[in-house]
């Protein structure tokens, strides 16, 4: 099962090395990633596949947000149809 993790806020030293960390400790694979900072704020996309992680999903979820609570930024994760049918043009 894939998902979709968004993160954003105001730009600080190890956001990508904090959720990567989290991910690879549950045994979430990243499949794609991309990442912007614009004028002091970052925003980073990723594909990542949960199927053998080794926290249930909502867990997973929880385990996220309290991340981005804990850096001060906003880190979401939702299930890649949920997310394609909430961002479908």
């Amino acid at each position: 099962m894939k998902g979709i993790i968004t993160v954003v806020g105001k730009d600080q030293v190890g956001i990508i090395a904090n959720v990567c960390t989290l991910l690879a400790k549950s045994n979430v694979n990243i499949l794609d990633i991309s990442q912007t900072i614009v004028q002091g704020y970052f925003n980073m996309m990723m594909i990542v596949d949960v199927s053998k992680s080794n926290l249930s999903f909502e867990d997973l979820v929880n385990s996220l947000d309290a991340a981005g609570e804990n850096m001060g930024i906003n880190v979401k994760l939702q299930h890649e149809d949920i997310f394609n049918s909430m961002h479908r043009i």
